[in-house]
């Protein structure tokens, strides 16, 4: 197979030439994923939407399996997971790979969108591929919420119940709201029959979102460490074979962590609360949601009025769909920026605050040290981004990628 620039492949082969010339997939690939030119100085940070997208399909492939052998229903739901673990052949690895696997989606799309925020991937032409990856977060987020709740335990049922509670903190529509989530007046079977479906289907939304996102993305092409467009060939490598090595090398390091927690401490990021079947009349004596939902669970334990705790949390998410437009600095990364760059890492120490504030009981030294760590999250975004993006002054940028990427080899 051979191609110029601008003109469509020729494929040797001629089954494959038959098929593209009534159907161009292949020409889709080799030009999307082939020849597609990426910026010469992309980093290790970049390998994470390859990481996720693998993750992706790792948990719907799973999940599928899972989904033959599991019972939605509450008197079986959690002798059917423990079936799967104990009974079913491989099952026990293909739970775990699911479970972990959920924690470990989430550690590649958080690392992602703090590439995203640290070297300005959210600023124009890119303003869409950042408001469809904020999408992409909130329906991962309500995938795994709906699956935290199938194995019926205890954490998973009170989880459910508070959380679905949450709603009817809304004027008038609230308590409708929360009926309709529940299909009755208690988390109870039609609850859990809704919660397994929507689970089910969501994945193969987020498929559909994350094309658009991949589309978005070649439009304008990647963003770089440094923040500038490419000016020419000399700034860009094909994606095959240079970034396919090197997303490869990428992946196989996380899949190595990734194996570590499956074989070796598979439960070590659940709940062991969880393990005990459902029970209506015993609450746990702290229920939180999983890790990776903390942050946001410390946000809206922080505000004390339960409509303004729900808003809160709402709007942590809703503030990074307006990002684009927040920050005022003609700059993208903050490799240029020598001030707000700490601020990126305040803000992401901000982050893990709020995390074990979500993780303690909402009482003591962890109640005002929520309310700072939430008021310096929006903080940050509201007035920081916006008026330091207005009297910093940046450093001056390279003339080329290759300028740049040639005098650090020199030096």
């Amino acid at each position: 197979m051979a191609s110029q620039h601008g003109t469509p492949p020729v494929f040797s082969n001629k089954l494959v030439a038959w098929i593209d010339h009534r159907l161009p997939i292949f020409s889709y690939i080799e030009k999307e994923y082939h020849t597609f030119p990426m910026p010469r100085n992309v980093n290790y940070f970049w390998n994470f939407g390859a990481i996720a997208t693998i993750l992706l399909v790792l948990m719907i492939a799973t999940g599928v399996v899972l989904a033959t052998n599991y019972t939605a229903h509450v008197d079986f739901a959690f002798q059917s997971v423990e079936r799967i673990d104990r009974d079913v052949a491989q099952g026990w690895l293909i739970r775990d790979l699911h479970m972990n696997g959920a924690s470990f989606f989430f550690i590649a799309v958080y690392i992602h969108m703090f590439r995203g925020l640290y070297y300005g991937s959210y600023k124009a032409p890119r303003e869409l591929l950042w408001i469809l990856g904020v999408v992409i977060l909130l329906l991962l987020m309500a995938t795994a919420f709906m699956g935290y709740v199938l194995p019926w335990g205890q954490m998973s049922f009170w989880g459910a119940t508070v959380i679905t509670n949450l709603f009817s903190a809304i004027p008038v529509v609230g308590p409708s709201i929360v009926e309709w989530l529940w299909g009755g007046f208690a988390v109870e079977n039609p609850t859990l029959n809704r919660f397994f479906a929507l689970h089910y289907l969501l994945p193969f939304v987020i498929v559909g979102v994350v094309a658009l996102h991949v589309v978005a993305l070649h439009q304008h092409g990647s963003n770089n460490p440094l923040g500038i467009d490419p000016k020419g060939p000399q700034d860009t490598v094909p994606f095959h074979p240079y970034l396919t090595m090197k997303d490869g090398f990428g992946v196989m390091v996380f899949l190595l962590v990734f194996c570590a927690f499956v074989f070796f401490a598979p439960d070590y990021l659940g709940h062991p609360d969880n393990y005990v079947k459902a029970d209506p009349l015993v609450t746990p004596p702290h229920i939180v949601p999983e890790w990776y939902f903390l942050p946001f669970y410390a946000i809206l334990r922080a505000v004390p009025d339960k409509l303004g705790g729900v808003i809160a949390m709402f709007a942590a998410i809703a503030v990074l769909f307006i990002l684009p437009w927040l920050d005022t600095s003609r700059v993208k990364s903050c490799t240029f920026r020598p001030i707000y760059k700490w601020f990126v890492f305040v803000l992401l120490i901000d982050c893990v605050i709020l995390g074990f504030c979500g993780a303690n009981p909402a009482e003591g030294f962890w109640v005002p040290l929520s309310q700072v760590a939430t008021a310096y999250y929006f903080f940050h975004f509201l007035i920081l981004l916006p008026v330091l993006g207005k009297i910093e002054r940046p450093l001056p940028l390279p003339h080329s990628i290759a300028d740049a990427v040639l005098k650090k080899k020199a030096g």
